[in-house]
């Protein structure tokens, strides 16, 4: 199956990292990359590590706008799309599960599991969650969720036995800008939604004092990171810092509301 599949990958200022997401892509004739004008080298790296890579630059809105141009308007031909973060890395077994790959009419989509990496180094458990990795073409459409985006599939979606690496090697300072960026956008979903309509999960970090603790206490010991030692305590650190961000955020916006 894997001829009749296009990878799509979404950049921006990802030098560390697009090279090593290209490297898996090899078995590509045609990779499609939509990046919001980055300011690095990433389309040198890029364009270095795979002969195939069809470069399309759009302004950043939003992550589904940005999903659904790459969907409609970068003359995909395959019937098949590979939507990849430019962290995202094939494992071996995924690829060859791609190629062994024949999907039923009813089938819309695949979801696969992630492996997390700290600077190369794979976890044994974290809290990213499986993704909507590989969809047929025109039966999906992304919409905003928060800081992120959700694919609608029109179909069945399966689950892929082999993982994905999520491998993003940035400095710390690029990444603490991006969660800066992202739980704004979250903070913003969570005080406007009703709290009926958010989930379990959504409803503690709404609490704000109660998550960054309560994430971190889940990754070094619910999730097993202790036992990785300093790469599971920087990512246990890591998610909890992030949903400090969130709160201050959201705290932020309260402060605002009783000072009008």
């Amino acid at each position: 199956m894997l001829n009749d599949i296009t990878p799509l990958i979404l950049t921006f200022n990802e030098e560390p990292n697009i090279a090593r997401t290209l490297s898996k892509l090899g078995w590509a004739r045609d990779v499609v990359i939509v990046d919001s004008r980055s300011t690095d080298q990433t389309h040198a790296r890029a364009g270095a590590a795979h002969p195939g890579v069809r470069w399309f630059e759009r302004s950043f809105t939003t992550h589904a706008e940005q999903w659904n141009f790459g969907l409609e308007s970068t003359q995909i031909a395959t019937e098949w799309v590979l939507a990849l973060d430019a962290d995202f890395v094939l494992t071996d077994g995924l690829i060859e599960e791609l190629r062994g790959l024949h999907p039923d009419a009813a089938t819309g989509g695949f979801e696969a599991s992630f492996v997390y990496c700290i600077d190369g180094r794979p976890l044994r458990a974290a809290a990213y969650p499986p993704v909507v990795v590989l969809i047929r073409r025109t039966h999906a459409q992304y919409a905003q969720d928060g800081h992120t985006q959700r694919v609608r599939v029109d179909g069945v979606v399966r689950k892929l036995t082999n993982p994905v690496l999520h491998d993003d090697r940035k400095p710390l300072s690029q990444w603490l800008a991006a969660q800066s960026r992202y739980m704004r956008l979250e903070a913003e979903k969570l005080a406007t939604t009703p709290p009926s309509a958010l989930s379990f999960v959504d409803r503690v970090r709404r609490l704000i004092v109660v998550a960054p603790a309560a994430m971190f206490v889940y990754c070094l010991i619910g999730r097993g990171g202790i036992l990785d030692g300093r790469a599971g305590l920087y990512y246990a650190m890591q998610r909890a810092a992030a949903e400090m961000i969130l709160s201050l955020n959201l705290l932020e916006r309260m402060v605002a509301r009783r000072g009008r």
